[in-house]
């Protein structure tokens, strides 16, 4: 997670509060000008990095929760919205999503082949050994 100072700093970002292990502020999004602003939480004690963003009225964009990982995160830094198991739901507010990291932890991620083709690459880039594991990859399917 970026440093507060990077954070202070964020020019479409208003710090509203600030506790030793987090914050509170509102942002204006690329998608939201001159309209309802995003509130954000974010924290970063008890070994995690977390941001919530919600609205008052709408659940969050794909978009927009990308811009709140910018804003919050370094470019090398994975983070996650996590999908626990239905017994551990805890919902506080109907339009909110959360970005996690564990701290000093980088989060595994699935071969770039599994989710889909870089920009400029073809199915002849797929690595041969990705095949064998997946017959739907094969050329011949």
């Amino acid at each position: 997670m970026k440093t507060i100072e990077q954070l202070r700093i964020q020019p479409r970002m208003a710090i509203t509060q600030e506790a030793p292990d987090g914050l509170a502020a509102f942002a204006e999004l690329a998608s939201t000008k001159g309209h309802h602003q995003a509130k954000i939480i974010a924290s970063w004690g008890g070994g995690w990095d977390h941001v919530s963003v919600s609205f008052r009225n709408r659940t969050p964009t794909w978009e927009e929760m990308a811009e709140i990982k910018r804003m919050f995160f370094r470019a090398d830094e994975t983070v996650v919205q996590f999908h626990p198991e239905e017994d551990e739901y805890i919902n506080q507010h109907p339009y909110c999503l959360h970005l996690w990291k564990k701290q000093g932890h980088r989060h595994e991620l699935p071969p770039w082949w599994m989710i889909g083709l870089k920009k400029g690459m073809t199915l002849a880039d797929i690595p041969a050994s990705a095949y064998a594991d997946n017959p739907v990859l094969s050329p011949g399917a």
